[in-house]
């Protein structure tokens, strides 16, 4: 799934973390997304694997952070996020 927010697309398989109720140096309310994807290397047999992804905050504020917000608060939109699974039941 991918979220666009303003000029911003977002793979949310590689949001690790999001931060809801953060605060901009400005002071400003803001949300944060800590996104993690796996580093590609030609030559990886060669390499040990000490460091093999790249992250990065991300920090939305203003209009963004409140969409955000209200987005990941929201109970149908938090449950689409969610596994899917069966619920088995006895009789």
């Amino acid at each position: 799934m991918a979220l666009k927010i303003q000029n911003v697309v977002i793979n949310t398989s590689y949001v690790a973390e999001i931060k809801l109720d953060n605060q901009a140096s400005s002071g400003e309310k803001s949300v944060s997304f800590l996104i993690v994807a796996p580093k590609f290397s030609l030559f990886q047999w060669d390499t040990i694997a000490q460091n093999m992804c790249d992250y990065e905050w991300i920090e939305f504020t203003g209009q963004a952070a409140n969409a955000l917000q209200d987005y990941f608060t929201s109970f149908d939109n938090v449950i689409d996020l969610l596994p899917q699974y069966q619920e088995s039941s006895t009789v």
